[in-house]
């Protein structure tokens, strides 16, 4: 059994003991998906408002963040998630609410026909169905809470999105359908007058993470820049650390534009 604390050595009446004073409600609240790893820890790390509420959904803990697990291959985790934005927001009086769709299901890179259907059904699943699902529900509950303040909603892309990659083509049709996505809802807000909404899709350029890494590693005959991301890799070019990658986007936010890109990428013909 467990009992409680006695007090001792007390010189003064419990009345006049000072109370401890609540910490004030923060006035920025901010979700960001796979803050425990790449440019969302980036993300996680250099928050430009000191006053925030900073919340990982991820399938780890973080360390130091607030954390809510979110599994992109698992429906039930986007449901759970759904309902925690709704929750919190509909409490929620601070200044600004922003939504960081950054996880990425790593490990689905082949070409279409060669991996396994139960891999290709996870990919779409994971890294194209959740992402926008996600974006949804964030939007959703924006609306029904009737929350005034700042609302922004920032989707992770790529210049896959517009480069066709032979070995990612479900990564590269995700991406690009998330831009198009985010292209079509800033259009719908506008129409609903929905001025405090702003909806953008970044890509964030060539940025040293462990997925960049990871694909680079692979063989030319199921990747082929594979040899060319290593190349540039090892010349020293353009290639961003996640503290930096991350300062340009919040330098650039709250955006008033459908796409932000910054950097550079292996580029290849498109046709």
């Amino acid at each position: 059994m467990i009992y409680p604390p006695v007090l001792t050595n007390i010189s003064a009446p419990l009345a006049l003991l000072p109370m401890a004073s609540e910490p004030p409600a923060a006035q920025t609240l901010i979700w960001i998906s796979g803050a425990t790893e790449g440019i969302g820890l980036g993300l996680s790390r250099n928050v430009p408002h000191t006053d925030a509420r900073i919340i990982n959904l991820s399938r780890r803990q973080h360390p130091v963040l607030e954390s809510h697990f979110l599994d992109l291959a698992n429906r039930q985790s986007w449901e759970s998630t759904a309902r925690h934005f709704a929750r919190e927001l509909a409490g929620f009086t601070g200044q600004r609410a922003i939504f960081i769709q950054n996880a990425h299901l790593k490990g689905m890179t082949g070409f279409a026909g060669e991996i396994s259907a139960e891999d290709a059904g996870r990919d779409i699943t994971a890294n194209i169905a959740a992402p926008l699902y996600l974006g949804d529900a964030f939007l959703r509950a924006v609306v029904e809470s009737g929350f005034a303040g700042e609302a922004g909603l920032v989707m992770l892309s790529s210049a896959a999105a517009r480069s066709p990659y032979e070995g990612q083509s479900l990564y590269c049709a995700g991406k690009a359908a998330l831009e198009m996505w985010v292209r079509v809802v800033r259009r719908e807000q506008e129409r609903r007058g929905r001025s405090h909404i702003w909806v953008t899709a970044v890509r964030p350029g060539f940025v040293d993470t462990g997925l960049t890494r990871a694909v680079a590693a692979m063989e030319d005959h199921d990747y082929p820049v594979a040899s060319a991301l290593r190349e540039q890799m090892a010349g020293g070019g353009p290639l961003l650390d996640i503290d930096t990658a991350a300062r340009q986007i919040w330098a650039a936010l709250p955006a008033r534009q459908s796409l932000l890109v910054f950097g550079e990428q292996v580029q290849v013909e498109r046709n």
